[in-house]
């Protein structure tokens, strides 16, 4: 986490880099670990190739309010690189945020380095911070298990 409205991510997650990539780019699987605690997740539109378009919304399970995002996919290179634009339909929230997500497979699953940049001055870094983090205890949920076909 840094001061420059940039928030930096590491784990080691036990599992193969082809289940972790999936993560990113199967909407049923993004409505289900990225929304933060409080928030349900809906994907609208997921078209996972460079220049291919996301939108997505949040909805704070307290208070009903929705918050919808989106943006372009820039890097796509399978079990390795994910990269894509974020932004926030609310005019408060400017901006154009960066998420590069690098991947490597290591002796006890994957290594994954997360990096958003251009965080909204509006959202306090530790916040996004903590909703990652949060996140990512969600993912590691869907990614790491092995469920037999018979299940």
């Amino acid at each position: 986490m840094s001061k420059d409205n940039t928030v930096r991510l590491h784990r080691v997650i036990k599992a193969k880099a082809e289940r972790v990539y999936r993560a990113f780019i199967d909407p049923d699987a993004m409505a289900k670990w990225l929304p933060p605690h409080g928030f349900t997740g809906k994907v609208h539109l997921l078209d996972a190739r460079v220049g291919g378009e996301y939108k997505m919304s949040f909805t704070n399970f307290s208070t009903g309010k929705k918050q919808s995002f989106g943006g372009v996919f820039k890097e796509l290179t399978p079990f390795r690189t994910i990269s894509y634009t974020d932004r926030f339909d609310d005019p408060d929230m400017p901006g154009e945020m960066q998420t590069t997500v690098t991947l490597e497979e290591v002796s006890c699953g994957t290594e994954m380095t997360i990096a958003q940049q251009g965080i909204p001055s509006v959202i306090p870094v530790e916040s996004c911070y903590l909703g990652w983090q949060e996140s990512l205890e969600l993912f590691a949920y869907l990614v790491v298990p092995e469920i037999p076909d018979a299940l």
